[in-house]
């Protein structure tokens, strides 16, 4: 059972989200939330796997939330909601370490698409925010290649080899079968990979990947909307 914790200052979008999600098998939102600080409160108490957090919330806003979750209770993962898809509140969600970025307005098998995905270790951003994230990056990738190249020449051939099948959106279990090895090695080398290049998830990874060339254009925009195994 996935256990979520949702976080929103509007009851009746609360209301709406929970019925969304109680309507998928083995999804169970366990405590809910009209404030960030009170998400934070709850979610030291019931644990969940899964906090889904409004961006604009009154007290403690879901970014301050998200960055404060991590720092409490890091083996809880964040999805950011947001009727915005601005730029800058994407920027600043992926960079407080969510792993996921669903808009309010998607269509409602996005969200259990993305807690589900989360949920098995991965990553989630709806195509509409997939889409933004990628000619974001197209319009910087000539200033950026060359770092990015840089960094991931610090990494093994195999280390390399398995950070391009993140950016293409594969899970853990379908890079192990890619390269007939266990899936424990795969995150393995996951959490090498994240601890070398310092980054905080695989969706920053999966960017890396991009702009680094290791993963075509068509594969990586199409691996952001499947989303990305996180270790």
């Amino acid at each position: 059972m996935i256990r979520v914790l949702l976080a929103d200052d509007e009851a009746m979008i609360r209301a709406g989200i929970r019925a969304i999600l109680t309507t998928a098998d083995g999804i169970e939102v366990v405590a809910e939330a009209a404030d960030g600080h009170q998400a934070v409160d709850l979610a030291l108490g019931h644990r969940p796997d899964i906090c889904l957090l409004d961006i604009r919330m009154p007290r403690l806003d879901g970014l301050q939330a998200a960055a404060e979750l991590r720092r409490v209770l890091p083996e809880t993962a964040v999805v950011m909601l947001t009727t915005f898809s601005e730029d800058e509140y994407i920027a600043s969600a992926l960079g407080s370490g969510a792993a996921g970025f669903l808009l309010k307005s998607g269509d409602p098998r996005e969200l259990i698409a993305g807690v589900r995905a989360v949920a098995e270790g991965g990553a989630y951003l709806s195509p509409t925010v997939a889409r933004r994230v990628i000619t974001r990056l197209g319009t910087r990738r000539f200033d950026r290649q060359a770092i990015a190249h840089a960094r991931v020449r610090e990494l093994t051939a195999r280390e390399r080899e398995v950070l391009a099948l993140v950016g293409a959106g594969l899970s853990n279990a379908e890079i192990a079968r890619r390269l007939n090895v266990v899936e424990g090695t795969v995150k393995g080398y996951v959490s090498q990979i994240l601890a070398r290049l310092d980054l905080r998830n695989r969706v920053q990874a999966a960017i890396l990947a991009y702009e680094a060339g290791l993963v075509p254009d068509e594969e990586s925009s199409e691996a952001s909307v499947r989303g990305h195994g996180r270790s």
